[in-house]
């Protein structure tokens, strides 16, 4: 059973209180013991931040850049036991647990990079003797506030802007899968970053969170999670002008056209779909294909659906791992039930599976719905859950009108091989990203977020490292 610990100030602490992490693939087991943070260490957290930051945020860019490569080096030494515990506390197989540990660390790495390329400019000015230049500079303390789902992805994608731009940080990892994060935090720490600089804080969002948001210093907050919770962010935030970024929520449509490679399109909804038990702020959450392509698309689904290894995430046979908890698992029932009962019809799946290996854990067959439609809960709200319900549609304008309507807009998937069709597609659905016949939407050079209610600011990228930093204007009068 892993111990983990508080990080305040460069030491690693215990708490007052701790409690247990048990493993989604059986719930007999606990993974570890966890200090309970209180507001108390938060604000201890964010004095010790407060505190490092000038020195920081005056550290060379080169110097910051060789820190965030070796943390790198360290993640990727420790990639083993990280993704070992991500799949104990999480679920995921431990394939995927090893990819999202190796893809922080190149996320480390990329920012390092970027540290170097923070420029200002020099500005022309109307009279010869006066000189413009604008410079950016580091924000301050950075509130770093971290999913279950991806802990380790989702906390390098801020981590690595946040140091790379000089702000430091206060992690708070989530509450239910803090394990992994801690130990990813642990590993870039080791790197030699200066006390302060790095502060881990788990604990409740009530506590813990509350303080990162209301504390006036902390001065921006980087939050992924639910729409209403980042909402309630945004709103208590506003209280102090705090920089925020908010990745939330999503309810991905994927347009299948009647000319769609279906060898590209069937295993791409499959996977991004199905992937991590639909528990993905960018899964395939509803598809409209075209009519003339609907039965060969929905017969090779069912089969490539039928085929999926479903087990403990550490047996390296298994494609999905259970659930992360039982409400998710129970929601996902409720999004089902509702379909059905409003005429949708259940092709596959829809049930716990059966056999005494999955009987402790929160375990759920992919599913498969036809004959839905928009009255049903399945298409309107983000289920989290393994289930691919299938609209058979006439046309691509009822395709893009229905994939738009929605209060999300994370991301979108499309299948054609017409080129020309594929870029009107793109640019009238209303999401941050969208992907043409691949099934992830996300690349590190590029940036990633929301419209409507699925967020704002970018992650990311170089334009990552804009929500950490402040422009400054200065203008001199030459003697």
């Amino acid at each position: 059973m892993k111990a983990v610990q508080m990080l305040i100030d460069g030491d690693w602490r215990s708490a007052e209180s701790t409690y247990y992490v048990f493993n989604p693939a059986n719930i007999d087991e606990v993974v570890a013991e966890v200090a309970l943070g209180t507001r108390r260490d938060a604000q201890e957290a964010i004095e010790a931040a407060y505190r490092a930051f000038a020195s920081w945020a005056r550290t060379s860019p080169f110097e910051r850049a060789e820190l965030l490569k070796k943390a790198a080096t360290i993640v990727m030494e420790r990639i083993e036991e990280i993704a070992r515990l991500l799949t104990l506390e999480n679920g995921k197989p431990l394939k995927d647990s090893r990819k999202e540990i190796g893809f922080a660390a190149r996320v480390l790495q990329y920012y390092a990079e970027e540290a170097t390329r923070i420029f200002g400019e020099w500005v022309p000015t109307i009279s010869p003797s006066i000189r413009s230049i604008v410079i950016r500079q580091p924000v301050g303390v950075a509130g770093l506030i971290v999913p279950w789902n991806f802990p380790v992805d989702l906390l390098a994608w801020k981590l690595g802007p946040a140091l790379a731009a000089g702000c430091t940080v206060v992690i708070k990892p989530s509450s239910e899968a803090p394990v992994a994060a801690t130990e990813f935090a642990r590993a870039v720490n080791d790197a030699g970053f200066p006390p302060g600089v790095i502060n881990v804080v788990p604990g409740r969002a009530s506590e813990v969170g509350t303080e990162l948001v209301e504390n006036p210093k902390v001065a921006k907050l980087a939050f992924t999670g639910e729409t209403e919770t980042g909402k309630h962010i945004l709103e208590k935030a506003a209280r102090h002008l705090k920089r925020v970024s908010l990745e939330l929520g999503g309810n991905a449509p994927a347009i299948v056209c009647d000319d769609a490679p279906l060898e590209v399109a069937i295993p791409g909804c499959v996977r991004r779909a199905f992937s991590h038990m639909g528990q993905i702020c960018i899964s395939i959450n509803r598809v409209y294909v075209l009519e003339g392509i609907a039965d060969a698309f929905i017969e090779g689904v069912l089969e490539a659906t039928a085929k999926i290894k479903i087990g403990n995430g550490l047996d390296p046979e298994t494609e999905l791992g259970p659930m992360f908890r039982e409400e998710l698992r129970q929601r996902t029932k409720e999004h089902i039930e509702d379909a059905l009962e409003k005429g949708a019809r259940l092709l596959y799946g829809g049930s716990e599976p059966e056999g005494e290996e999955y009987k402790k854990g929160f375990f759920f067959t992919p599913t498969v719905l036809v004959d839905v439609d928009h009255r049903m809960r399945i298409m309107r709200e983000e289920t989290f859950g393994p289930v691919m319900p299938i609209m058979v549609v006439r046309s691509l304008e009822e395709a893009v009108s229905l994939a738009n309507d929605t209060r999300y807009g994370l991301a979108a998937y499309v299948f054609t091989k017409d080129l020309s069709r594929a870029i009107e597609l793109t640019e009238r659905l209303e999401v941050g990203g969208v992907a043409v016949n691949v099934n992830d939407v996300t690349e590190l050079q590029a940036p990633f977020g929301g419209w409507k209610q699925s967020g704002i600011g970018r992650e990311l990228s170089r334009h990552a490292l804009d929500g950490y930093l402040e422009y400054k204007h200065i203008r001199i009068g030459l003697a």
